[in-house]
């Protein structure tokens, strides 16, 4: 994910929010649900801001767990790290997996646009 994001000349602090980010999200997907198979997404939904998804197989239509993790815990901090870093989150039902689609938005520093990578030409 990060060579794609890289490559649409996207800012380098939204690329490395990015991943860290989807392999938050990833990490959750794989504790918390029984799926064979996760799929990850990144798309721009405008010229300020950035789409991230991961999909599961989660049928069990139970909420993502929330915690609170004490000072001296190795973990449950994922989505505490999420609803910081990005501009908007949620969860939906996938429409790819019947699962989890949780997703974040990422808005580019200062308003700052992306410039489009030019056309390939064979």
């Amino acid at each position: 994910m990060e060579a794609w994001l890289a490559s649409r000349r996207l800012p380098a602090e939204i690329v490395g929010d990015a991943v860290l980010l989807v392999s938050e999200l990833v990490t959750n997907a794989v504790i918390h649900t029984l799926s064979t198979r996760i799929l990850c997404g990144a798309q721009l939904v405008s010229d300020t801001r950035l789409r991230l998804e991961v999909h599961d197989e989660d049928l069990t239509d139970r909420d993502l767990p929330r915690r609170r993790p004490g000072s001296d815990d190795e973990c449950g901090r994922g989505l505490l790290l999420v609803q910081e870093m990005a501009e908007s989150w949620g969860a939906d039902r996938s429409a790819l997996t019947m699962g989890n689609a949780v997703w974040a938005t990422l808005a580019f520093p200062g308003g700052r646009q992306v410039v489009a990578p030019s056309p390939s030409r064979p």
